[in-house]
């Protein structure tokens, strides 16, 4: 028995060093990949600024070294040098220093195009359609918006001249703007769209969102009529994920679990849970997504879908599963990069794209079909992984004609309002303004002599037929049809506007309301005519269908995941030394 312990504590020992030694060779050897090509690089970068025929800006090089390297991996890893802090700083915190307004180019010159209400720019009157013709003594014409922006942002208190022409007015004006710290609230807007029903719009996940949800959802509990209410997330980018995880505690019980994150240094990995006490455990509610609902969005939508505390409505989310964390690096540069994927309560991770494994050209694909799994929310019922937060209930969206894209791109909406607000001292509140037919004519009347063509898809798929034809020498056989059926659906833009008429006095009515009540004017306007939050209302509005579609059990076509089987392959996975 001795003899047989003592072997047992060799074996031991030698596997133990072997093991050792395994992994000692491994470190070296990535070590010295790694230390090998970084001498590489840095001897290359060094002979190239010193014999290159031409004289080369090391800055940009090493930028434009590094942006293309860290564009391999996936589009959320990002190197951030020290000019780009503020920028990222914002994004994050929704702070900078400015004078608070939109920019948009217009020609030679650039225009505000919406100053935020309450901040320097709105208090000094400046207006949507200003042209902006000197910034204190620097002429402004040829600018970019990324250089006139530039000139705006500062130091909080510090001041800034600006000659602006204003449409209307024979004389330049000159406004003298003290600027503050802006800061973008991540509730854009909420109050109550019918007698019963409150509403929620939030705009991004910057630090202190989830505080400004709960003050929005204490005060909608003011009304005492209040039954339910709308969370809408729709083209919310998304943003800090602990912002995500205590707007879910808002609604959900404290140690619930909220979304887990998973990467490959595995001491990072980590369940987020419910911390404080909710606002509210039963009120019913609905969750607007769309395409542009990302990140964070998803993490919100997935978990309290997972948790059956609302109903999805509107179409599939994103798909962006991706954590990232930003590192510090040398000259107060830093480097966000993607650090893990998380994964809902149910365990699903919606991550559409596979940035680890790319095409021959670079491309990266979406999840097939074969690699996605079924999981159970709390009620039972079956989501998916792989590809965005599935709705609940799906709805078709919304497709805008060619015309009304014509009108938007080339600013003959924003003009035409900045015309309106001219001619126009005030207006009703934004939620009941409506265009009349008679200014609706004004408006059509204004576009004659303007350039807005457009090409229809018809229009489109007959060019690409004609293409096609002459590839296959058949084009003079089927020249004279073409021809003739390109008259038939050749438009006319005095028709279109008739035809489009609904949709183009949306836009119209949304920009003008954005002229007399800023950003909560625009947003109001817009929900009049807002498919998605109706069907969101009908379903609030009628307790059994919300309560059936919560606990529906749907059978699945696709494999359930298991998580101990799943154990088992990163078990033999690890052990084959393979990455997982």
């Amino acid at each position: 028995m001795k003899a047989f312990i003592k072997k047992f504590k060799l074996f031991f020992i030698l596997s133990m060093i072997g093991g050792y030694a395994l992994i000692s060779y491994s470190f070296v050897d990535s070590y010295f990949e790694v230390s090998k090509n970084l001498d590489i690089f840095a001897t290359l970068f060094r002979e190239l600024n010193i014999y290159y025929v031409d004289e080369t800006n090391p800055g940009d090089l090493m930028k434009k070294g590094i942006d293309d390297m860290l564009e391999s991996l996936d589009p959320y890893t990002n190197y951030i040098p020290e000019s780009e802090i503020e920028d990222y700083r914002y994004m994050t915190t929704g702070q900078y220093g400015g004078i608070g307004a939109l920019i948009r180019q217009e020609g030679d010159y650039v225009l505000i195009s919406e100053p935020y209400e309450g901040f320097p720019a709105q208090k000094a009157d400046l207006r949507a359609g200003d042209k902006i013709l000197r910034i204190n003594d620097t002429d402004a014409k040829g600018k970019k918006t990324d250089d006139i922006s530039k000139f705006l942002k500062g130091q909080p208190s510090s001041t800034i001249k600006l000659l602006i022409e204003r449409e209307g007015e024979k004389k330049p004006i000159e406004k003298i703007i003290n600027r503050e710290e802006i800061k973008i609230k991540s509730v854009s807007y909420s109050g109550m769209v019918s007698p019963t029903v409150g509403y929620i719009k939030l705009t991004g996940f910057t630090e202190n969102a989830a505080n400004e949800v709960k003050d929005a959802l204490l005060e909608l509990k003011k009304n005492p009529a209040l039954k339910s209410f709308v969370f809408d997330l729709r083209g919310n980018p998304g943003g800090l994920l602990k912002e995500a995880v205590d707007i879910v505690n808002l609604f959900e019980e404290k140690g619930t679990d909220i979304v887990s994150t998973r990467g490959k240094v595995k001491d990072w990995d980590k369940t987020h849970k419910a911390m404080n006490s909710p606002v509210d455990l039963n009120l019913p509610m609905t969750i607007l997504i769309d395409r542009g609902s990302a990140s964070a969005s998803e993490i919100v939508s997935g978990a309290l879908q997972d948790l059956d505390r609302g109903v999805v409505i509107g179409q599939r989310s994103y798909g962006k599963g991706l954590v990232q964390q930003t590192r510090p690096l040398s000259y107060n540069a830093q480097l966000k990069v993607t650090v893990a994927k998380y994964y809902t309560p149910s365990g699903r991770c919606i991550q559409a794209l596979d940035y680890s494994h790319r095409n021959e050209d670079g491309s990266v694909a979406k999840v097939p079909d074969s690699l996605i799994s079924a999981f159970k929310t709390k009620n039972g019922r079956i989501v998916y992984d792989g590809g965005g937060v599935e709705p609940d209930v799906v709805l078709e969206q919304k497709k805008y004609s060619s015309i009304i894209a014509s009108l938007v791109t080339k600013n003959l909406v924003f003009n035409y309002a900045t015309k309106y607000r001219i001619e126009h001292a005030s207006i009703i509140p934004a939620k009941d303004f409506k265009l009349s037919d008679s200014e609706y004519d004004d408006f059509v009347s204004y576009l004659n002599g303007k350039e807005y063509d457009y090409t229809t898809k018809t229009e489109k798929t007959l060019e690409e037929l004609k293409e096609d034809a002459k590839d296959d020498k058949a084009l003079d056989a089927l020249k004279a049809d073409i021809e003739a059926l390109k008259v038939k659906v050749m438009h006319n833009k005095k028709d279109d506007l008739i035809k489009y008429k609904p949709e183009i006095k949306q836009f119209l009515e949304e920009e003008i309301a954005s002229r007399y009540y800023f950003q909560n004017g625009r947003l109001e306007s817009s929900l009049k005519d807002d498919v998605d939050l109706k069907e969101a209302l009908s379903i609030l509005n009628e307790n059994e269908r919300y309560q059936k579609i919560l606990t529906t059990i749907v059978k699945s076509e696709k494999p359930f995941y298991n998580a101990d089987k799943e154990k088992q392959k990163n078990l033999k996975r690890a052990k084959r030394g393979e990455e997982n």
